[in-house]
């Protein structure tokens, strides 16, 4: 039986990567303007080593589908901000910190950097996993003229826990982060081989 009106899922419903898109390692920045009305975001099979942190204006968001991405390892903790987003699909053995095989968090900038030495729209991904910092990701303000604080952080993200990477505009903005699940490091991180994660399941 054909689905109803009120159900049949449009073309127009789903932002998904294809083509030639699917192999690139990145998304631009500005792919959340024809995205962000969107309720579902299918990255199935993608080559992406990284979401940009504006994927947190996808305000429609409900599904999001990166299972077979296997380069990523984490996201960007903008993603908490999607109000809708209840389900998702991720292959989590690929994740940073996941509890059956506890693969390491890549090390992050120690300390604290001052952004008057940064083009917050020209960073280094290598070094701060992104190609912009534009806004803390906890209070969503601007971060010109502030210092930048980097962590990691377990969360739960609709139907799975995502490693996060934290870029916040004072140690104060760390402090308030959500407490991560039991199984997981427990407070916000700099990751690092040396970094103690519980054991893995399959140790």
């Amino acid at each position: 039986m054909p689905a109803s009106p009120a159900t049949r899922s449009s073309p127009c419903d789903t932002a998904r990567v294809r083509g030639p898109a699917r192999q690139s390692s990145a998304l631009p920045h500005t792919f959340t303007g024809l995205a962000e009305e969107w309720p579902k975001f299918n990255l199935y099979g993608s080559n992406l080593v990284r979401i940009p942190p504006e994927i947190g204006a996808m305000s429609s968001l409900q599904e999001f589908t990166p299972y077979t991405s296997y380069r990523l390892h984490w996201f960007p903790c903008e993603l908490t901000r999607c109000p809708s987003l209840k389900r998702s699909t991720v292959s989590t053995r690929a994740l940073c910190g996941n509890e059956k095989l506890r693969p390491p968090f890549p090390p992050l900038q120690p300390g604290r950097a001052v952004t008057a030495d940064l083009s917050l729209d020209d960073v280094d991904p290598g070094k701060w996993g992104t190609t912009a910092i534009r806004r803390c990701s906890v209070r969503d303000r601007s971060l010109g003229g502030a210092e930048i604080h980097q962590a990691w952080i377990s969360l739960p993200v609709a139907t799975d826990v995502l490693p996060l990477l934290v870029n916040a505009c004072s140690a104060a903005c760390l402090q308030v982060l959500p407490k991560p699940p039991e199984d997981y490091v427990q407070t916000p991180h700099a990751g690092g081989p040396g970094l103690a994660q519980p054991t893995a399941d399959y140790a």
